[in-house]
């Protein structure tokens, strides 16, 4: 009886974490619906030039990175709930100034408050989702929790394409804001297990914005996220060059699908197996994407490229989030969180710009197949920052 016990898993699916995703998920539809829309919004209002009205997609990013710098501290100062409740009353305020029509600079104010109130609250909800789920089934729940933001990747876009043509921007931000209400409304009624205490060195230190211990293996991911972003910017330039814009407008569908359906096995083997089983097949299969994506010359080869790559950087997102968790001490999970995504902004905030200094002597294709070797790198970056500590740390139990 008491084996039989013993092997039955610790509930994943309870009621905080579903109200945790379901938060996560209009957080993220709202940001990707407006992703698609602001900068059009921009110039049909206001009537500025689109490297103006870039400035409205790209401030929102900016206002995520710059509080992610802080969430952590906050997290540790002011608690996860208060924390969380706020984060989504500045989003709702934010989804209200849109319908206020004013000039660009306050638009643009808007965007980068609305980008940290993002920052925070994305943040929290996957430090929550941390605590809630249980540690032996870590992996499988975040890698099921990271769905509701991939989830609203594949809708927000074509809603926000649709709508914007359909019947304009302003039904665009009152649905927005009817999400935002939603996402607080159900954040009310999460129950959020305290954190340990975390004692906080006097004046000014590096601990105090991201988890040191974290840090190596989330390099993993800025690197990952700054070759991504060289095809979330450039691969409508590049389809146009080969031939294969249709394809295209179904490339990142493709992506998510692919996300989709090997989450929830590779979140599992995480648990089963640990992070290297996982890791080194996901950098390879990422870079063989990138380099196929480099020598596509069709459609089909294009999206075939478009679901190797969501195969391979789709799950070192999840997997690299998961170990940021893992390896921090318990008192600390928010900063470590907080620590993964200000790697991954950084990494799709620069990317675009250096890579676009890049593309004239390289042109689209040969950059692509050129990243797969940067990829490949961080193979060895992943053997320090974790794999041969885990495997030491598995000798060392099979000996014992």
């Amino acid at each position: 009886m008491e084996n039989k016990m013993a092997n039955v898993k610790p509930k994943l699916w309870t009621k905080d974490f579903i109200i945790a995703a379901c938060a996560s998920f209009f957080i993220s539809f709202v940001f990707h619906i407006l992703m698609v829309t602001i900068a059009a919004y921009a110039v049909a209002t206001y009537d500025v030039p689109t490297s103006q009205a870039g400035l409205a997609t790209g401030m929102f990013i900016i206002g995520a990175l710059v509080i992610r710098l802080f969430v952590g501290y906050l997290i540790e100062t002011f608690g996860l709930k208060r924390l969380l409740l706020a984060s989504l009353l500045i989003y709702i305020l934010s989804c209200l100034l849109y319908l206020v029509e004013v000039n660009l600079a306050f638009l643009l104010l808007n965007r980068f408050i609305h980008g940290a109130a993002m920052g925070m609250a994305t943040t929290v909800t996957s430090t929550i989702v941390a605590q809630i789920v249980p540690p032996q089934r870590r992996g499988e729940g975040i890698g099921f929790f990271t769905l509701s933001p991939v989830l609203a990747n594949c809708i927000g876009p074509f809603a926000g394409l649709l709508m914007s043509q359909s019947v304009g921007y302003k039904p665009i931000f009152l649905l927005c804001l009817v999400l935002s209400v939603a996402g607080l409304g159900i954040a009310a009624v999460l129950r959020i297990p305290a954190m340990a205490a975390s004692p906080h060195p006097k004046g000014i230190h590096l601990s105090n914005f991201i988890e040191p211990k974290v840090a190596p293996v989330c390099l993993v991911i800025l690197i990952g996220g700054f070759c991504y972003s060289g095809v979330v910017s450039f691969l409508s330039f590049y389809a146009q060059e080969i031939g294969a814009v249709k394809a295209a407008s179904m490339f990142f569908m493709v992506f998510a699908v692919a996300i989709l359906l090997s989450r929830p096995f590779t979140g599992r083997l995480f648990d089963l197996k640990g992070a290297n089983f996982i890791m080194y097949p996901a950098i390879v299969v990422f870079a063989a994407g990138m380099m196929l994506l480099g020598t596509a010359h069709n459609g089909f080869t294009l999206l075939l490229a478009g679901a190797i790559i969501g195969l391979g950087f789709g799950n070192i997102q999840s997997i690299t989030q998961t170990l940021a968790v893992q390896l921090s001490p318990p008192s600390r999970i928010g900063m470590a969180t907080s620590t993964f995504f200000i790697f991954l902004d950084i990494g799709f905030g620069f990317g675009p710009y250096v890579l676009g200094l890049l593309i004239p002597y390289t042109g689209y294709g040969h950059l692509y197949f050129l990243l797969s070797f940067v990829i490949l790198a961080t193979l060895v970056l992943y053997e320090l920052a974790n794999g041969r500590n885990e495997r030491a740390s598995k000798k060392m139990h099979t000996t014992a």
